[in-house]
């Protein structure tokens, strides 16, 4: 039966061919393993790079991705082109061909990862382009490399497997069994020969996408509405990429044989495949969510090798559907169901999305497996039936249903996207605030101004803007410390928001995306220490307490953090109580607890009984601005807010604020980086209408030494925040400690107080030993609530609080040879002297 016309020609045979030996299997061997040795650690190690200046505090290198593309396209590309070019097999050449499209896609692609990671949906739009924009180039330069298709016939035509005079996979030539290949034969998705466009073989590949999509709807959530959108069109356009690298000529090369032998098709065309898309999957995501795919990918090979055995078996090559299908589907699980921003070793530590993202691709690695072992046995037989239509359909859409009901159900339904923030062009102006009567009485008074000058601006300002949001279905959520409003929105929300006259800049606003399965309850192991710890004799502040008189009985101390646990038996009875003193932005939890431990030490470091803390009489006040040891702009701004005018549960920040409550220091071991959304200036209107109401804040200088200029990330930089850095118990400065100068040249930190090994209260009524500026910084809080404690009359008086500290400050060790600018930048005033300072604010003259 002839599938051209009845008058067609029959070519002449063609000459035999010398046979080269085994010489270039070998080489296409050596090659394959060679790109799989360049693509892979190259990923790994550009990750890792990013990794390290993520936690070192430094700029991002952005000259990382496009070196790993240079040299991955220079050393991949040029062994796969000689194998392009020289072997006399078809099948070797369309190896070749293949792999080499492939490093040139990952060249392509791997560029766009010098986007900012926090512009997710910037890169997953630019990914989707930049893949539809390769694919389309591949084709074309396929099809005019190509030579006009010979006449087709059913199985009975040539079998010599030729892949056309030198063009890339996909282009239109004859396959050993006569049908034509490329753009014809095939190329729209028939898949299988019966059906139409959803033939048997691509409703076949559906099921398997979808069969690796599962691990991705259990453990995975979704981003915003245009970042799963966009995240769906990225992977159906690697889809359609993966459709040019694997078209209908790159298989009619391993054909071979009159029928093709199956085991051919799914063996070798299978493992060719699969560097292929390995070699795909590596562009296939923004740093972090490319390394999934580098697993789950290439087992996938060989089910498109069963997939292609199944179609000839019907009488026509499967053409490019299925591959679309099948890559595309198995792509949306890293892409969609997981941010890369949170593929990080920020949350390594606990089972956090490092974890699940390991447990996802690890079940989809099995999947893919089982699904090429099955789809082999069932679908490339010599004498397997062709697959019928009525049953792949029906797996299909089984399968469907599964994603569905996982995703639902165990899963994590719903959208999780970012927010924005939204910072207006006018903030309140704090000028020509009273002092006021020295002490409590004249700090609450001022915080009270400070409060209503905040809460009318916000007011006034924000009306029309607030309103535009409400209409859109945005969820705006005012704030007034700094005159902002966190909204939804994608890219196009964020341009028209910055486009208005009112709109300063617009920030993103960092939001975790929920787990299957909370971590583990973070516990404390070690005993209670046998009297005062080795940090708080070290500051003095044991012989203010035994020789002075004084524990900090009277002062309120604030911290925001991971949160605290209130029934900790150094903390429970410091807690100040009433239906003010605790706010939890991300649970609304009533009380206080502590999932990540790190507020509870630093509370315990500030005012823990039981020997560990620096003022044990003084109470606390709580709030939880870190998720999972990430924050966001907004939610400093929730726990900053709550600070200068704590509410009661369910009320509104903005009418329902008490600043006569408001703590009188406050401890921040955190900061905000451009990886959680903040810029430069994000936080600079809080901290000075907090030093404006006089309430201390003390903030830690990071832990990004010993660069210099490390003290980068907000609020540590700002000049009215007490910025305070680390020392051992030599009282040398870490090496983790971060160095000045701040932007502009301002010299900090401050202080230093001790801050290596320090122990303190932990979760579950345990302690722990722990590295950080975070450890020193409670405890210089700590000496201020003494010094306070022992003359009322300097609350709110940060001038003289400030210099008392630095008047009594001892030396500290630092580098003779620092680059940073000497020891201003360094150890600042030098170490924290609790006596010293405590007797010298009860000789302070106020009057």
């Amino acid at each position: 039966m002839q599938a051209g016309p009845p008058t067609a020609p029959v070519p002449p045979p063609r000459p035999a061919r010398r046979d080269a030996g085994p010489w270039p299997v070998v080489a296409a061997a050596v090659t394959g393993v060679w790109a799989v040795l360049v693509a892979v650690p190259g990923q790994l190690a550009g990750w890792v790079v990013d990794q390290i200046v993520l936690v070192a505090g430094l700029d991002r290198a952005l000259a990382v991705w496009p070196v790993v593309a240079l040299v991955t396209v220079l050393l991949v590309g040029a062994p796969t082109l000689a194998l392009a070019l020289i072997p006399r097999s078809p099948a070797i050449r369309a190896t070749g061909r293949a792999w080499l499209a492939g490093t040139l896609a990952l060249g392509a692609l791997t560029l766009l990862r010098a986007l900012p990671p926090v512009h997710h949906e910037a890169y997953l739009a630019a990914l989707a382009a930049t893949a539809v924009v390769v694919a389309v180039a591949l084709d074309r330069i396929a099809r005019r490399r190509s030579a006009p298709p010979a006449p087709a016939s059913m199985p009975g035509g040539p079998s010599d497997g030729t892949a056309g005079p030198g063009g890339f996979p996909g282009e239109g030539t004859a396959g050993p069994d006569g049908v034509a290949g490329g753009s014809s034969g095939g190329a729209d998705g028939a898949g299988g020969g019966r059906g139409g466009r959803f033939g048997p073989v691509t409703l076949l590949a559906v099921a398997a996408g979808l069969a690796s999509l599962l691990p991705w709807a259990w453990v995975g959530a979704l981003g915003g509405a245009s970042e799963t959108l966009l995240a769906g069109l990225a992977a159906a356009a690697l889809g359609a990429l993966a459709g040019v690298l694997l078209g209908p000529a790159f298989w009619a090369a391993f054909a071979v044989g009159t029928p093709p032998r199956p085991a051919r098709l799914v063996l070798v065309g299978g493992l060719v495949a699969g560097v292929t898309l390995a070699l795909l999957g590596a562009g296939a995501g923004q740093s972090g969510a490319q390394l999934p795919a580098l697993l789950l990918l290439p087992p996938l090979g060989f089910v498109l090798g069963a997939l292609e055995a199944a179609a000839r078996h019907a009488g026509r090559p499967a053409g490019r559907g299925p591959v679309r299908w099948l890559v595309g589907l198995a792509l949306v699980g890293p892409l969609a169901f997981t941010d890369p921003e949170e593929v990080t070793v920020l949350l390594g530590t606990t089972r956090d999305v490092p974890f699940w993202v390991a447990v996802a691709t690890g079940a989809a690695f099995a999947v893919a497996v089982l699904l090429a072992v099955g789809y082999g046995v069932l679908l490339a037989r010599p004498r397997a039936g062709a697959p019928r239509r009525g049953l792949a359909g029906l797996t299909a859409a089984a399968l469907l249903a599964a994603v569905v009901v996982v995703y639902a159900v165990p899963g994590q339904p719903g959208l999780h996207g970012e927010r924005l923030l939204v910072v207006l062009r006018e903030q309140a102006d704090l000028t020509g605030i009273p002092a006021g009567a020295p002490g409590r009485a004249g700090r609450d008074a001022r915080a009270a101004e400070v409060y209503r000058r905040l809460v009318a601006t916000a007011q006034r300002t924000q009306g029309d803007l607030r309103r535009e949001l409400d209409r859109l279905r945005l969820h705006p959520t005012p704030y007034y410390l700094v005159n902002a409003i966190e909204t939804d929105g994608g890219p196009a929300v964020r341009a028209w928001l910055a486009g208005r006259p009112e709109v300063a800049r617009v920030l993103v606003s960092q939001r975790l995306r929920p787990l299957p399965a909370a971590a583990p309850p973070t516990r404390g192991t070690v005993p209670a220490p046998a009297g005062p710890t080795w940090n708080v004799s070290l500051i003095g502040a044991d012989r203010v307490w035994s020789e002075l008189g004084v524990t900090g009985a009277g002062v309120v101390v604030g911290s925001s953090d991971s949160g605290v646990d209130g029934r900790h038996p150094a903390l429970a009875a410091g807690f100040r109580g009433g239906d003010d003193s605790w706010y939890d932005p991300w649970e609304h939890r009533r009380t206080p607890a502590d999932r990540g431990g790190h507020g509870t030490h630093t509370v315990g470091s500030a005012v823990g009984r039981n020997g560990i803390g620096v003022a044990p009489g003084a109470s606390w006040v709580g709030c939880v601005n870190l998720d999972r040891n990430l924050g966001s702009p907004a939610r400093y701004l929730d726990c900053l807010q709550f600070m200068l005018a704590p509410f009661p549960p369910g009320g509104d920040p903005l009418t329902d604020g008490r600043p006569q409550r408001a703590p009188d220091v406050l401890t921040n071991s955190w900061g905000c980086p451009p990886v959680e959304g903040c810029d430069p200036g994000a936080l600079r209107p809080a901290t000075a209408a907090l030093a404006a109401a006089g309430i201390l804040v003390v903030a830690a200088a990071g832990n990004t030494g010993p660069y210099c200029g490390s003290i980068a990330d907000p609020p540590a930089p700002y000049p009215d925040v007490l910025t305070v850095g680390a020392v051992d118990r030599a009282r040398r400065l870490t090496r983790f400690s971060s160095r000045g100068p701040a932007a502009g040249g301002a010299a900090k930190p401050d202080v230093v107080a001790p801050g290596a090994g320090v122990p303190s209260a932990y979760p579950g009524g345990g302690y722990a030993t722990l590295d950080g500026t975070s450890m020193a910084t409670p405890q210089v809080a700590g000496v201020v609530a003494l010094m306070w404690s022992a003359n009322p009359a300097l609350i709110g008086d940060l001038d003289r609080t400030r210099r008392i500290l630095a008047d009594t400050a001892t030396p500290a060790g630092s580098p003779a040879d620092s680059p940073c600018g000497g020891a201003r930048n360094l150890v600042g005033a030098g170490l924290v002297d609790a006596y010293a300072a405590v007797r010298a604010a009860r000789a302070a003259d106020l009057g």
